[in-house]
């Protein structure tokens, strides 16, 4: 029963990857549409916001102590902004397509994994802007750096996994979204984005280590920052909890999925 399950899924999957391609392009597109500079904001808004705090952070709080601090924040707030505006994109995918839900049949995972994809699109874009201002700082590039494509995919999953849940929740309780906007924002400052993890007391760090988002980011800085790998184990707990969300996320969705049109 499973593997006719799974076979279903990947069919499915195969039959609308056109649709897929397609919305994806379209929320590229309308995100851009009346922007003068279009997609090269991409590369423009990270920058000149990086440039800001780091002037903000580095007069004030001489950089925290933190070596080379605009690479040390542009990752962690690239990760972070990936993340966020994915999982919030992926919110309100389902009541935004309420009209197409309920005209034609098209796998509603569709809507909330086509916002996420387009978001993933322009964080991909965004690292060029990274990789810029590492070789601008002098930055040595060592090969250990191509292993930020594991934290990377983790945070891929984790996105999808709670943009899932988080869309099949909104659909029954609208609430959910202007709720969100406010744990985003706790979230921001309870991450050590903007300053470093030495400052949080250590009877408080454990809550620190128990997030998720942060060992992928602190992995990216590691191999980005250090040119050396970072711990294996602090990625396993990332990757793990990365998996668990997607399978919930999945499970949630499919769940209530039948009910969606009842409520949108």
């Amino acid at each position: 029963m499973e593997g006719v399950t799974e076979h279903r899924f990947f069919a499915n999957f195969k039959k609308y990857k056109f649709l897929l391609n397609q919305l994806i392009k379209r929320d590229i597109q309308t995100r851009y549409r009346r922007s003068v500079l279009g997609i090269f904001w991409s590369f423009l808004e990270p920058l000149l916001t990086m440039i800001v705090l780091t002037i903000i952070f580095s007069t004030l709080f001489k950089g925290f102590g933190v070596e080379n601090y605009p690479v040390y924040l542009l990752t962690g707030r690239l990760i972070f902004v990936f993340f966020s505006s994915g999982t919030s994109g992926a919110l309100k995918s389902i009541r935004s397509n309420a009209g197409i839900i309920k005209t034609i049949y098209v796998p509603k995972y569709i809507y909330p994994l086509s916002v996420i994809a387009s978001n993933f699109v322009t964080f991909t874009l965004s690292l060029v802007v990274l990789f810029l201002v590492m070789i601008f700082t002098n930055v040595n590039f060592t090969i250990y750096m191509i292993f930020a494509v594991l934290p990377i995919i983790s945070l891929l999953l984790l996105t999808i996994g709670i943009g899932l849940i988080l869309a099949t929740i909104t659909v029954f309780f609208r609430d959910i979204e202007h709720l969100y906007t406010v744990f985003l924002t706790m979230l921001w400052y309870a991450t050590p984005i903007f300053y470093p993890i030495d400052i949080i007391p250590e009877s408080f760090r454990f809550l620190i280590f128990l997030n998720p988002l942060y060992s992928i980011i602190d992995s990216c800085r590691i191999v980005f920052l250090e040119g050396t790998l970072y711990n294996p184990m602090q990625l396993l707990f990332a990757i793990i909890s990365s998996i668990v969300a997607l399978i919930i996320g999945l499970f949630v969705f499919y769940r209530y999925q039948d009910k969606f049109i009842l409520n949108i």
